[in-house]
């Protein structure tokens, strides 16, 4: 057989699909899930998930997707590592962790950020899969990282998670390599990144690396594509793109060129799809542009005309005007758009005439709002880069190659980069006006452009027409048909080599072509101008138009160069030489003749060779002429700073040259050093900074002037010592003074080189003067050298990495430190500590034994300023600098400097950080925690050795520590969110308290040197520490859990265990700490770590134990009790000590406890461990087991109910919370802690207020009421815990608590209740406080609420008794009954909805059973519930009186504390003839804590007793109930004629008419036989009660007749006859039988209430009280609501399957029927309100057939009742009967409605035909037969979650292998693993995830 075998490849793997498992050895996967695979086997393998390690199980092969990992570690240490890159895998659990918060959103519906979030997940998953597929070029992926490092943080900061700090290159930083202070940097850097980024996205929705980029870049370009022409063109073209600047309508670069064809194709094939060009030297200067432009120019090339169609004849080759299209490209170049993707089409404008020139068509387009384009023009796609072309190609390889063309911006771009060599003219052919000579029309001129040298001699190949092309002899202009004036606009570059330039000069020819090939052969260029490139001065052509001499042709003297290069080119010339250039005719000049016609050009240069600068020109040739020398060192100073950089080297070689020249004078040395600092200046400048490295370049690599140093020096030295007369050089000189050190040290080291150490002293003497000079200029008082020191500075750390080259490291230390020194006190502050900071920063500082000499100087000078709080900033900065460098690995030793800092530093640091605004706090506490981080152990110790002898400074210093500590720690000096920089923070804090303390028990533990305070402190601190936020592990996700513990451990656990050892360490003086101690003792145990619990819980005991012997050694019971002569026992001693042990000590942990519970702290395992732990100790303690035990009872009882009120207090449920609350009061008010028992009164009552539990919010703030007297004294504080009551006296709060109570009484309709306390009010106002004002209106409220009494009509609410049974109940209600008051009309399906609502995974009962203890320690969760009955507890003063019915019913459902309920059982053998002889009730009394209403809705069973009744008493009670019902009713109908008629005929006829009759039958049957006498000698008296009580239904009945018949309509007189005539026939057969009964003359009509009445409130006690069901079932108005509800007697009569039948459709029937109803109970009147659903249930039940006592024997012939009538007939029956108690003997027991008979309608069941009856309709009966099933759940609210029905789902995984398949252990899995689920919808996968079930 096959075994398990470890697994070698297959170790990771990422789960494809959802996985049920199907047994104890399988693993359950949901997709994503990523598992380490352990063995494997056939297709199954065994591992965990890397989420959850501790569960191994096996899973299917072919559900897990395997991954490369690398494996650490072997058999049970193996670990995987995945190979993925570090930025995917923080993708995967970045995704991960946002996903479960997704899930949140979804749940909370925060739909905004829902979708948010949805969309940064999707782009990762699409960035993640970018970059694993491989695919990307190397600068697409570096931009896509950092796309996804910024979409991680963005995202972690919009969900509030942590922060993540990455160094340069985007990967997280490790903090245990990283310095603290690089870690601070890093969390300020990305944090305002973040920021920045949350803003932009506010402001606009730009991609912030790409424009990141841009601002990074000084240059741009702009990439184009042309993807095609749709253009009817029909010869070849040539397309020229170019960009243009509308506002200034000029191009503003070079034209791109596209030959095309007359086929429709590019002309070169092999440039198909690859048209690519790249404008490039965009700059900000362009950015400003208002609008910039693409422009696309399409010249014909062909025949003059398009039209002619003989081709032979025609001239070919002409370059004629085609047309224009042109788009604004603004936005893009701006960077607003970018779509490198989209095609842009360019609309196309043909040239309308041959005077539309082409540039004017460029101009009319853009004007135009639209262009006519029939569909032609150009697709092109359009992408800014950043960059120069040396960056793109780089950067964009895939886009920018070799073979894109480059169109460069005419000019140079803003930044002239090193190495661009360039030399290239544009010319640019403007206008011309030519004569037509002897022609009719005017010329069809063309311009031929060439190149030729001196001697004529043609250069080939420098002109191009546009970028992509190669390079041309001679450029031919394009052709306006008979144009006097054409304007071409049409600019070509000509790059000459450098060395021919100055030979060259450009040439012009015009020739007239024509259309005729004929004729165009013998037309002759009729025309020639020229210009020469290089001036008579030597410098280049001046930029601009130029206007040309045209002068004519003449065929022979075009040849001769010599001719013409010696005349004027243009007419500027002309006129210098003194010729007059405006007059008509034309000159002669030489040979020449200069023609009529004009012609312009204009011309720029942009050449790094060639300049236009003459006093440049004269500097550079300076040898050529030395006279002019000083003017021209001077005049450089005003040359154009591009024209020097051009020539840098040249210049500096010509300065040097001139001063080594002149070595032996300083004539020139001033003014070379003024041209070096100028040039030094000009390369400062933003615009050439890129000339730096060639600056640096020139010298290292071409500077050559040995002796320049000593010049260079002489010069700079006289300039500082004359620093008041020269200050403006001086001032250029230190900005220049970096390069001009550089200068003077590569001199130096080249003169070394040549002659090794000759004039070592002379120069170490010139720097030394110089730095004296420059210490003499800091030590001056002169106002006009601030701005000098300043620039000193500033500059002056500069050239301190050069200098240490030739000059001794640690010379020059003492020389910077003098030169700090002799810095004006109080002044230049900022400025010296910022070239301070530069010196840090300096190689000098990194020497170990310069930074001997300099360290004591910065910290000396950061002491001194930040004692005065100068430039904090500043100080910060350089102290931070400082501390970097000391964590450097590569400087050297530095424990000492450490030393330096902590001594002259530390103290000072954490003093500016008290003092501290919140501005710096984080960049000081960052140093601090350097300081910290850096010290060693030595440190620690020296540092307290550093306070001598003096006792008093080190606990200062100690004492400021701790409580800066306290401080830092409490307010958060970094945002949450810096995990990392927190962290940092603590395990730096935790070492230093460590060493601290250590300080603490050598130095002040002892008796004569202990110092409370500190450690108060200490103590304090430690447990600040202990219970930050940031350290609290349990509330992080598992993912941040694990990687805290990791890196550093539960940090509690280490300061938990030394607060312990401290706290053993203090001895006797412990008792010091008590009770101060108790609160942070608690907090820190309260922190759930089961191992810092168990450590610190005994400290209590040690507290208990301390306060136990400090009483008794210091006797204070024994000292009292000798003052007053008292003998004192050492027994009453023992006990009187016990009594003071624990009582500070006791309180203050109550109080405590309270505090940090309901803040969120302990839980049930600390309630276990609190208990157990200080449980073993008190037991082991002679005199503390007893209090100690009742002291641990106390606190545990208190936890418990503190940890159910705090676990409810955000539920939904706010009835779970008011028990809670109620539990908390009760016990509060049992312990006597009056302050905390207010605290909790006042929550609940706000709670009543919420649910408007007017009634009960009134009771509970008659609580208060109570602790107040009507008296003067002043109120205690916690008295008056509530705003709003302005009180200072008890007795003017107790008024004011008073008139709430009364008003929430008012609201409540308990106006009984109000009218007491207004008694007590009305009492005061008389004859105490004499408030006659305040009396009246009392008194006005009572007479109101009197009123109410008896004209409001009340809704009575049902009871309902609810059992909450199993473990899985919160402890406050596991395993007990309540009973609870209903809401005003409440059913009990009603109620039974919204109890299962609050536990929707409870399972209701369907039995009154008492449970079995099986249920009750169950895990699960099991409700009871049925409806009971409240036993009337009527008040002595109304009892054996006539009292009215309004008055009496309160009393009924209000004042309650006893609740009954009953249920049939079956005694003996079934009597097929009558069911009542044997059907006895069992009759339970629950008795509730408190009377309802009270200060809840409910209140637990506290005793239940069980009795039965015999059916004859059951009979005496119904039949009571009967009569005593018609009495009410007829007296209600006596008291108000406008009520209804209905329900009292439905009463009177289901009495009296035979078709329903048959209750006296059963009753005769069963009772009034010789059998039963026989049997029942006892019953006799009780018999004749039953007799009596049925003759006296007769009166009561006929009165009720004769107020029916006078009341009755006419419709329903025949109705009332029959009634007559069978009452007739009933009242004979009863006086007959049973004798006459007469009510006294008047009794039904005189009061409100009858004989009967009366009699049934006069009974004897000790009768039982009425049964709930036959009470409320027997009647034909009173239905059941549900099965099981009480008011259900008859209903066991009932089979089981019918009745559950019926249960399931009286569920769902009508619902229609029942809003009607509702809505219409909302339109009564206060009295229809009470009646109207008696009318309506009379209504249903009229007909006589279905009117049968057995009413509601549901039958299937019988129409249902609906819900509504139901609930509304029970409601309108209690509110009305007076059920009174103690309950009535036999004689005084009135009846609903006689006893049922057999009914003689066969439709309805027979009594014969019952089985076993039912328990209450539960379904249970006594032989315990099995409940029948629930009907089919139509909704969730028919029953609740009784039953899951797990067949209505389909399993989401596959069938699980065969069982016998299975071998354990290790489980060996089916040979056929499940095949993978279907790959479906993404609704299928959420089905198998579990979340669609």
């Amino acid at each position: 057989m096959s075994r398990w075998v470890p697994s070698k490849k297959e170790k990771y793997g990422v789960a494809i699909y959802n996985y049920d498992a199907r047994g104890e050895e399988e693993l359950s996967l949901q997709i994503g899930d990523t598992v380490h695979i352990l063995e494997t086997y056939e297709e199954w393998y065994r591992g965990y998930r890397l989420r959850r390690k501790s569960k191994k199980g096996i899973f299917p092969a072919c559900y897990i997707h395997l991954k490369d990992a690398t494996v650490e570690g072997s058999g049970q240490k193996e670990t995987v590592i995945p190979t993925e890159l570090p930025l995917v895998q923080e993708v995967t659990t970045t995704l991960r962790e946002w996903a479960t918060i997704w899930r949140d959103l979804y749940v909370g519906d925060k739909r905004e950020m829902f979708n948010c979030v949805r969309d940064m997940i999707y782009d990762l998953i699409e960035w993640r899969s970018q970059i694993l597929s491989g695919t990307l070029p190397q600068d697409e992926l570096t931009e896509l990282k950092q796309k996804v490092t910024s979409k991680i943080d963005y995202g972690n900061k919009y969900l509030g998670l942590d922060l993540v700090v990455r160094d340069k290159d985007g990967n997280i930083l490790d903090p245990e390599l990283t310095s603290t202070v690089s870690l601070f940097r890093a969390h300020e850097a990305a944090s305002k990144q973040i920021e920045d980024r949350i803003k932009e996205e506010k402001e606009q929705n730009i991609d912030l690396t790409r424009q990141a980029k841009f601002a990074s870049t000084p240059a741009f370009a702009l990439f184009v594509t042309l993807k095609n022409v749709v253009c009817k063109i029909g010869e070849d073209a040539e397309v020229l793109m170019s960009l243009y600047d509308p506002v200034e309508s000029k191009f503003i670069s070079e034209s791109y060129l596209v030959k095309w064809s007359s086929s429709g194709l590019v002309k070169d094939i092999d440039q198909l799809h690859n048209l690519r060009a790249v404008f490039t030297d965009l700059g900000s200067e362009d950015l400003k542009r208002e609008k910039i432009s693409f422009v696309c120019q399409i010249v014909r090339v062909g025949r003059m005309e398009l039209r002619d169609n003989n081709t032979k004849k025609l001239t070919s080759g002409l370059r004629r005007p085609f047309g224009v299209a042109v788009m604004d490209v603004t936005d893009i170049i701006m960077g607003k758009t970018d779509d490198e993707d989209k095609q842009h089409f360019i609309p196309f404008q043909p040239v309308a005439g041959e005077s539309d020139f082409l540039q004017t068509v460029i101009n009319k387009v853009i004007t135009a709002k639209e262009v006519n384009h029939k569909g032609q023009g150009l697709w092109v796609t359009l992408k800014l880069l950043p960059g120069d072309i040396h960056q793109i190609r780089k950067e964009f390889p895939h886009l920018v190659d070799r073979s894109t063309a480059v169109a460069r911006k005419m000019g140079f771009p803003e930044i002239i980069m090193p190495g661009d060599i360039r030399n290239d003219i544009y010319v640019t052919l403007v206008q011309g006006d030519f004569d037509k000579g002897s022609k009719t029309t005017p010329k069809n001129v063309e311009v031929t452009m060439s190149v030729y040298d001196e001697d004529g001699k043609k250069l080939e190949n420098v002109i191009f027409p546009g970028a992509g092309d190669e390079g041309i002899n001679e450029y031919k202009s394009v052709i306006y048909y008979q144009v006097k004036q054409p304007r071409w606009f049409e600019t070509i570059k000509v790059a000459i080599p450098i060395e021919d330039v100055n030979r060259s000069h450009l040439r012009f020819t015009f020739r007239h072509r024509s259309s005729q090939d004929s004729k165009d052969k013998s037309e002759k260029i009729f025309a020639l101008s020229f210009v020469k490139l290089m001036r008579y001065d030597g410098t280049t052509l001046r930029d601009g138009e130029h206007d040309l001499i045209v002068y004519k042709a003449e065929a022979k003297r075009l040849e001769d160069f010599s001719l013409y290069l010696n005349l004027p080119s243009t007419k500027l010339e002309l006129e210098e030489k003194g010729y007059s250039t405006t007059g008509k005719n034309s000159h002669n000049l030489g040979n020449c003749t200069i023609s009529k016609d004009s012609f312009q050009i204009s011309t720029l240069v942009c050449s790094t060779k060639l300049t236009q600068n003459v006093d440049l020109l004269g500097l550079l040739k300076w040898r050529s002429n030395t006279s002019l020398l000083q003017q021209n060192l001077r005049q450089l100073m005003k040359v154009d700073g591009g024209e020097v950089v051009k020539f840098l080297q040249d210049t500096l070689d010509a300065l040097f040259n001139i001063m080594m020249e002149n070595s032996d004078s300083d004539t020139f040395d001033t003014l070379v050093f003024d041209a070096l600092v100028f040039i030094i200046g000009l390369i400062a400048d933003r615009k050439f900074q890129h000339f730096n490295p060639v600056l640096e370049t020139y010298i290292r690599k071409h500077f050559s002037a040995t002796l320049a140093y000593t010049k260079l020096t002489k010069v700079l030295k006289n300039y500082v010592e004359n620093a008041e007369k020269l200050t403006e050089q001086l001032l250029m000189a230190m900005k220049a003074l970096e390069y001009i050190f550089k200068f003077i040290v590569r001199s130096r080291v080249l003169f070394i080189q040549l002659y090794e150490n000759k004039g070592e002293a002379d120069f170490m003497d010139s720097l030394r003067n110089l730095f004296t000079s420059f210490n003499d200029m800091m030590n001056s008082n002169s106002e006009n050298t601030g701005m000098v020191k300043g620039a000193a500075l500033k500059y002056i750390p500069t050239i301190v990495n050069d200098v240490k080259l030739v000059f001794d490291p640690k010379e020059l230390s003492k020389l910077f430190t003098e030169f700090i020194l002799k810095v004006p006190q109080g002044r230049l502050v900022k400025q010296k500590l910022d070239c301070l900071i530069d010196i840090v920063h300096s190689d000098l500082f990194a020497h170990h034994d310069c930074r001997e000499i300099l360290l004591p100087l910065m910290t000396e000078q950061l002491k001194s300023h930040l004692e005065k709080q100068e430039e904090p900033r500043a100080c910060c900065q350089l102290l931070s600098d400082i501390m970097e460098v000391l964590y450097r690995k590569d400087v050297g030793p530095t424990q000492w400097h450490v030393q330096v800092v902590m001594e002259k530093l530390l103290r000072t640091i954490n003093r500016t950080v008290i003092s501290m605004g919140q501005d710096y706090t984080g960049s000081f506490v960052a140093c601090m925690t350097a300081i910290l981080r850096q010290m060693d152990d030595y440190h620690y110790t020296h540092l307290i050795s550093t306070f001598g002898k003096i006792r008093s400074d080190v606990v200062d210093f100690l004492m400021e520590t701790f409580i800066m500590f306290k401080n830092l720690i409490g307010k958060n000096v970094y945002p949450s969110d810096w995990i990392i920089m927190n962290m940092m923070q603590n395990k730096v804090f935790l070492r230093a308290i460590s060493q601290y303390a250590v300080v603490l028990n050598k130095k002040f533990l002892d008796q004569a040197n202990f110092e409370l305070q500190l450690w108060n402190n200490y103590f304090h601190l430690a447990v600040a520490f202990l219970t930050q936020e940031s350290l609290q592990l349990e509330n992080f996700s598992s993912d941040k859990r694990s990687k805290i513990f990791q890196k550093y451990q539960d940090m509690r656990r280490q300061i938990g265990f030394e607060i312990r050892d401290m706290w053993y360490n203090l001895g006797p003086h412990k008792i010091k700490f008590i009770p101060e101690m108790v609160g942070p003792v608690l907090e820190m145990t309260l922190v759930p770590e089961i191992e810092l619990r168990k450590a610190t819980i005994p400290i209590f005991f040690d507290m208990m134990q301390c306060e136990f012997h400090f009483t008794c050694s210091f006797q204070r019971t024994t000292a009292s009790m000798s003052c007053l002569a008292l003998p004192c026992s050492p027994a009453l001693l023992s006990h009187l000590t016990k009594m003071r042990v624990h009582h500070e000590f006791e309180n203050e942990i109550i109080t405590k406890l309270d505090h940090e519970v309901e803040g969120g702290r302990g839980d049930e395992q600390y309630k276990v461990l609190f208990q157990k732990i200080l449980l073993e100790h008190c037991r082991k303690h002679k005199y503390l087991a007893r209090t100690g035990e009742a002291f641990v009872t106390l606190v545990v009882r208190l936890l418990e109910r503190l940890l159910d009120y705090r676990t409810i207090m955000h539920d939904e449920n706010k009835e779970n919370r008011m028990s809670c609350t109620v539990n908390v009061l009760n016990f509060y008010k049992e312990i006597d802690r009056e302050e905390m028992y207010i605290r909790y009164l006042y929550k609940l009552c706000d709670l009543h207020r919420e649910c408007d539990n007017y009634t009960e919010a009134a009771y509970t703030l008659l609580l208060h009421a109570k602790l107040l007297k009507w008296s003067d004294e002043p109120c205690a504080a916690h008295l008056t815990q509530r705003e709003g009551y302005q009180a200072t006296t008890q007795g003017q709060l107790k008024d004011q608590l008073y008139q709430d109570i009364i008003n929430y009484f008012d609201k409540g309709k308990m106006w009984e209740e109000a009218i007491k306390l207004s008694k007590e009010l009305v009492e005061q106002y008389e004859n105490e406080m004499f408030d006659f004002e305040q009396l009246s209106e009392s008194l006005r409220k009572q007479a109101q609420f009197y009123e109410n009494i008896v004209t409001v009509i009340r809704p009575k609410p049902d009871y309902f008794a609810v059992g909450y049974y199993g473990m899985g109940f919160p402890s406050f209600l596991r395993n007990k009954m309540f009973m609870y008051r209903g809401k005003e009309y409440e059913r009990r399906e009603d109620f039974e909805v919204r109890l299962l609502t609050q536990f929707p995974n409870a399972e209701k009962m369907k039995t009154t059973a008492p449970p079995s203890e099986d249920t009750k320690s169950s895990s699960g969760q099991y409700i009871q519930c049925f409806t009971v009955k409240p036993i009337l507890n009527l008040p002595a003063k109304f009892q054996n009186k006539p009292v009215a019915e309004q008055i009496l019913s309160f009393y009924t459902a209000n004042e309650v504390h006893e609740f009954q309920y009953s249920r049939p059982v079956r005694k003996g053998e079934k009597d097929p003839d009558n069911e009542f002889a044997n059907m006895w009730l069992e009759r339970t009394t629950y008795t509730t804590a408190y009377k309802l209403p009270g200060i809840l809705r409910w209140f637990e069973v506290k005793s239940v007793y069980t009795e039965e009744i015999s059916p004859l008493e059951n009979a005496l009670e119904t039949m009571q109930l009967a009569n005593e019902k018609i009495s009410s009713m007829v007296q209600r109908h006596l008291a108000d004629p406008n009520l209804p008629i209905n329900p009292l005929s439905m009463l009177l006829n289901g009495i009296v008419d035979p078709a329903v009759m048959g209750g006296f039958a059963n009753y005769e049957k069963a009772f009034f036989n010789d059998k039963y006498m026989l049997e029942h000698p006892e019953d006799h008296e009780k018999i004749e009660k039953l007799k009596d009580l049925i003759a006296w239904q007769i009166p009561h009945l006929a009165e009720g007749l004769r107020v029916h018949g006078e009341k009755v309509t006419e419709a329903l007189r025949p109705f009332h006859d029959r009634m007559e005539s069978c009452f007739k026939q009933l009242r004979e057969k009863v006086e007959k039988q049973y004798g006459v009964r007469t009510l006294q003359a008047g009794d039904e009509r005189r009061g409100p209430r009858p004989p009967s009445m009366v009699r049934s409130f006069t009974m004897p006690s000790s009768q039982r009280p009425l049964s709930v069901a036959s009470v409320t079932s027997m009647s034909s108005d009173n239905p059941p609501s549900r099965p099981g509800s009480d008011g259900f007697a008859l209903e066991p009569f009932l089979p089981k399957k019918l009745h559950t039948k019926s249960q399931d459709k009286l569920d769902r029937d009508e619902p229609e029927r029942d809003r009607k109803e509702r809505k219409k109970e909302k339109r009564n009147s206060k009295h229809q309100e009470g009646f109207d659903k008696e009318l309506k249930t009379a209504e249903i039940s009229i007909q006589p057939s279905e009117a049968v006592i057995l009413s509601e024997t549901i039958s299937p012939l019988r129409p249902q009742r609906p819900k509504s009538q139901v609930l509304n007939q029970m409601a309108g029956d209690r509110r009305l009967s007076v059920s009174p108690g103690p309950p009535p003997s036999i004689n005084s027991t009135s009846l609903h409605v006689p006893p049922p008979i057999t009914p003689r309608n066969k439709s309805t069941f027979s009594l014969h035909a019952v089985s076993s009856p039912e328990l209450n309709g539960m379904g249970c009966t006594d032989k315990g037969e099995t409940p029948p099933p629930l009907p089919v759940k139509v909704c969730t609210g028919d029953y609740g979650n009784l039953l899951e029905n797990q067949d209505l789902t389909s399993p989401s995984t596959p069938p699980p292998p065969p069982p016998h398949q299975r071998h354990i252990p290790p489980p060996l899995p089916s040979k056929t693993p499940p095949p993978p689920p279907p790959k479906t919808t993404r609704k299928q996968a959420s089905i198998d995830s579990g979340i669609v079930q």
